[in-house]
Parts: C-alpha cells; structure tokens; sequence
C-alpha cells in the first residue's frame, strides 16, 4: 500500500479499471430522453476534443455528461473529499477539470457549442428535458414522443 491508500497499487488499479466511461446511467438517461424528444445524434466521437458523450453535428452542438464526483461539480456529492488517499484524489479531479475546460474551450473555438449535463441533473427529467430543447431547439422528427 501507498501512502494512506487502503488498496495495493495493484488492487487500485483494477478498482480504477472497473469504472466505466461510456454507457454509464448517467449518461444512458440523457441518450434515451434525447431520442425520445426526437434528435439524433453520434457517440463519442474520437476526433474531437475531449470525446463528447453526444455529438449533434448538424446543429453543431455536443453534450458531455459528467458525474459529479469524478468532474468536481459543486453539488454536495461533487463536493464530498475522500479521507483516503485525499492527496491523490485532490489531484486526479484538479486534472480532470483542468482537461474538460481545454476540451470545452477548443471545442467552441472549433465552432462547436457546449452543454455539461451533471449527474445530480438526472432527478428532474421534466427540467433537462427542457435543458436539452432550449440548447438544442427543434427536433427533426415529427414522431416524436412525449416526455
């Protein structure tokens, strides 16, 4: 073990390996209340900054869904500090906000805009609904349910 870490570093290594970065619920909620509302949109497309979790290419737009812990929001969840290992949590979540700002700010300087959807925004799904339709705008289909 490693400093205060509870875990081997080869222990950690596979707890970190267990945590997903696609598909998560997170992110499924906000894939299955865009399709529903009628957009379509592509997944994580490699060849722009920061792999947005939805991209939107003809309305020039993309979502990245964020959970609160792993992309230091400032929700009491996002805000919780591990006891241990602190050093290395304080930093791994310094470097992850540091990287979706630069993947936010090279995205809009290619044009692109921008919407965070945080974890603890997936209570209401009446208000990201309305969050999606505001930044998004009209859906293309005309089938499209209700949510």
């Amino acid at each position: 073990m490693t400093g205060s870490d509870v875990f081997t570093p080869m222990q950690r290594s596979a707890v970190m390996a267990a945590v997903k970065g696609r598909g998560t619920r997170p992110e499924m909620i906000v894939r299955r209340l865009a399709h529903a509302l009628g957009y379509r949109y592509r997944l994580h497309r490699k060849d722009l900054p920061g792999h947005p979790d939805l991209v939107f290419a003809g309305r020039g737009a993309v979502i990245f869904v964020h959970g609160c812990f792993w992309h230091g929001h400032d929700c009491p969840r996002g805000a919780r500090q591990p006891k241990q290992n602190a050093a290395f949590w304080t930093a791994k979540i310094a470097r992850n906000r540091a990287r979706d700002a630069a993947s936010e700010a090279a995205l809009a300087q290619a044009g692109w805009r921008v919407l965070t959807v945080w974890e603890c925004q997936m209570k209401d799904t009446g208000a990201l609904a309305g969050r999606l339709k505001a930044f998004l705008g009209p859906s293309g289909g005309s089938s499209a349910r209700r949510v």
